[in-house]
């Protein structure tokens, strides 16, 4: 199934496809206009700040054809593939070449690792090419001493994007860029309604590609083109077949969602942060801006990498009931344990309310060098197909 000739024959589609492929085109064009681009890595940098100063960010993603030369020499191999792939183009040039400073939450444990692995690069190795870092310590837990706390760490890191900018940032800046934000997160949940809803016309890996185009290109123009895709897409055929939730590690690409797709199955949402999580939320302009950021990336849905498990438990539910999926399929990357610790849970409970699920733990990355794996994905389909499988 992965990307149709439907949604190939759309001018919209075609010039989020674009942006998704050749990810380095929007900043590479802003670093040449004199304009500054800041990477982000962790899925809770405040985006409103940057566009609020006139920058541009961008999503750190991993290569999965470039050699680790640099990151063998730094890192243990128990980190997870994609992290230790990304953290390759960070010391070895790449973003010092494309970005003006790195941005780093402590979204997951593995990139407060990285975060400290490059604070000490900086110290010991400075001639190394890695560009200026800043960290953001988020509090996880939802009370209200610890969101007065966030809102301290948020004004640390207003003002190092102050510093990268050379100029203040007003709060009316704030809200205008989070007003911004929040067009596009709009015609992102417009799009999603179309994965979701009675009929589906979006499959997941086009999907993927209209939401993480957003990772690499001004927001505004992503969401004018957002829009027309859901216009275009209104017209798409009904996608019939199995309804799938997927659960677990980041995919930065199409790849595993086009092989579940091929075999039959409609990936109908998902809960990781190059998906459907990133527009979960949207930024109230009834709070003050720093409480309202703080609000936007903290009371999002429960992530695997932040949560209890019984959090988790319950986050999943919600979100399969809302898609209307039949089962979930759960996959997770070697060295990603996180996301497996909430799995018995989880899966107990869902299977306690008949949707069944499939499990692929400790998976290596790239993809292809999972052996059987698109046997197991068809096995699977025809399970939920009862018993017929096109695998």
């Amino acid at each position: 199934m992965s990307i149709r000739e439907c949604a190939l024959q759309s001018k919209a589609f075609t010039a989020l496809m674009e942006v998704y492929k050749h990810r380095e085109k929007v900043a590479r064009a802003w670093r040449a206009d004199g304009k500054k681009v800041i990477g982000e890595m962790g899925c809770d940098v405040p985006d409103e700040f940057l566009i609020a100063a006139g920058m541009l960010p961008i999503h750190v993603y991993a290569d999965p054809e470039k050699p680790l030369k640099e990151t063998d020499t730094y890192l243990e191999y128990a980190f997870d593939p994609i992290v230790r792939a990304q953290f390759e183009k960070i010391v070895d040039g790449t973003y010092e070449r494309l970005i003006d400073a790195l941005a780093i939450s402590n979204s997951t444990d593995v990139v407060i690792r990285i975060y400290l692995y490059l604070r000490e690069l900086h110290r010991v190795e400075p001639e190394k090419p890695v560009p200026p870092v800043e960290f953001i310590d988020w509090l996880f837990t939802r009370n209200r001493m610890h969101q007065v706390r966030n809102e301290l760490t948020l004004d640390i890191f207003r003002k190092a994007v102050e510093q990268w900018a050379g100029h203040p940032i007003t709060d009316e800046q704030i809200i205008e860029a989070a007003k911004i934000c929040n067009a596009d997160r709009q015609a992102l949940r417009e799009m999603g309604e179309l994965r979701h809803g009675e009929e589906v016309r979006i499959n997941g890996s086009e999907a993927l590609v209209i939401i993480g185009s957003a990772f690499f290109m001004e927001r505004e123009a992503h969401t004018e083109l957002v829009k027309q895709v859901v216009e275009d897409a209104r017209q798409w055929p009904v996608l019939t077949g199995p309804r799938v939730f997927y659960t677990g590690s980041n995919q930065e690409d199409t790849t595993l969602y086009d092989m579940i797709e091929e075999k039959g199955m409609v990936i109908v949402g998902e809960d990781h942060d190059w998906g459907d999580r990133y527009y979960d939320r949207d930024y109230n302009l009834d709070y003050a801006p720093i409480r309202a950021v703080v609000d936007r990336y903290m009371l999002r849905e429960f992530s695997s990498k932040k949560a209890f498990v019984s959090q988790r438990v319950d986050a999943l539910n919600r979100l399969v009931d809302k898609t209307g999926a039949d089962a979930v399929i759960f996959y997770t990357n070697l060295y990603e344990e996180a996301a497996s610790w909430d799995y018995p849970s989880q899966k107990k409970s869902l299977e306690e309310r008949g949707i069944k699920t499939a499990a692929f733990h400790k998976m290596a990355w790239p993809l292809q060098h999972n052996a059987d794996l698109e046997k197991k994905l068809a096995a699977f389909a025809g399970e939920l197909k009862g018993g017929v499988s096109n695998g």
